[in-house]
């Protein structure tokens, strides 16, 4: 295995009260870091693994946190361009 996994998820409240979804990475070195992810990235995180509930999840490579991270963030982008 190379590179960090989804080793826990939790649900958490945002600061805009909604709800997130919160995975813990951890790296082959035993360090852990916290994602949160709003309701999008997690729609394109679920999708992308073909996973039926959150903790199907655990085991799953960092590469798709990144990728539905990165999803979630361009959707403001190409939003904004289509405002212009």
């Amino acid at each position: 295995m190379s590179g960090a996994v989804i080793s826990r998820v939790q649900l958490a409240a945002a600061h805009d009260g909604d709800a997130e979804l919160v995975v813990t990475l951890r790296y082959e070195n035993g360090g852990e870091s916290l994602v949160p992810l709003d309701e999008y990235a997690v729609r394109v995180l679920m999708g992308s693994c073909g996973a039926d509930d959150p903790d199907d999840l655990v085991g799953k490579g960092w590469g798709l946190v990144r990728d539905a991270l990165e999803a979630s963030s361009n959707r403001f982008m190409n939003s904004n361009s289509n405002a212009q």
